[in-house]
């Protein structure tokens, strides 16, 4: 479990480097279409989850969650935190061993333009 977190972790925090955007994400994350199944693990390592149609399509799914909390803080008054969750889902379709499609949903679905 572990391995799965870090791999996508270390695939998406290297995407988040310079001016991140979700146009960028999508760039990025369109390399993938065309490629094999196999390719898209070695690069973004074991999905979070799976779910194969009875027709034989697969759907390959790699999630990433973080939560971000920073002080208010005060001058004498009752200061508080402010807590922010952002979380990115990826989908992948693949139809006959190679990636088809994906669709993303989430906050923090963004990267520098390759």
């Amino acid at each position: 479990m572990r391995l799965r977190g870090a791999g996508l972790a270390l695939a998406l925090g290297v995407l988040l480097a310079g001016c991140a955007t979700q146009a960028g994400f999508d760039q990025r994350m369109s390399a993938f279409v065309g490629r094999s199944e196999g390719d898209l693990v070695a690069s973004l390592g074991i999905p979070a989850r799976t779910f194969q149609t009875p027709e034989g399509r697969r759907f390959l799914q790699y999630e990433r969650r973080r939560v971000q909390a920073s002080s208010l803080g005060g001058w004498g008054w009752r200061g508080g935190v402010d807590v922010t969750t952002w979380d990115c889902n990826v989908t992948f379709e693949v139809t006959g061993g190679r990636v088809e499609g994906f669709t993303s949903r989430g906050n923090d679905c963004v990267a520098a333009a390759p």
